[in-house]
């Protein structure tokens, strides 16, 4: 069985790194491209990725943006590819946990070095990892309020 996969990358030069790694497995078909967050939306219904890897820095909708979302309406894997989510950055890490991303892995360069090559395989062996995953969905506070509110008042009245 192919693992379909939504990219979601606002630099071409990166889009094009990721496209030959995960075109490089036979078992990985790349079924979509976003540019944004907000583009990444209207093509997930149409074609229905089993995994998205996303960027967290882009416009329109940053990748946690987008993570939120996809939980809410769409939810299944997702994978944060980002040359600036370091050790460092624990809180922005958490948040990206917290909203539903499985995991977070260091954005791939250009160049062709052992360790480059490594990282590429252990990409192409996450996302058939990521692809087993089964996620909930993840609803906003602001969506779990509302229903929250009337389970209490059903309670209170019984």
């Amino acid at each position: 069985m192919t693992i379909r996969v939504l990219l979601v990358e606002d630099s071409p030069i990166a889009l094009v790194v990721l496209k030959r790694i995960l075109n490089s497995s036979e078992q990985i078909e790349v079924v979509g491209e976003a540019g944004t967050g907000l583009e990444a939306l209207n093509l997930i219904p149409k074609v229905q990725p089993d995994v998205i890897c996303t960027d967290l820095h882009m416009p329109q909708m940053n990748g946690l943006e987008l993570t939120s979302e996809v939980m809410a309406l769409y939810p299944r894997p997702i994978l944060v590819i980002s040359v600036s989510v370091q050790q460092e950055d624990t809180d922005q890490i958490f948040q990206l946990l917290d909203a539903g991303a499985v995991d977070i892995f260091p954005k791939p360069s250009a160049g062709m070095t052992t360790d480059n090559q490594l990282l590429q395989q252990e990409l192409i062996n996450k996302i058939k990892i990521l692809s087993g995953v089964k996620v909930k969905q993840v609803l906003p506070i602001g969506a779990i309020a509302p229903r929250l509110r009337e389970l209490c008042l059903l309670k209170l009245e019984n």
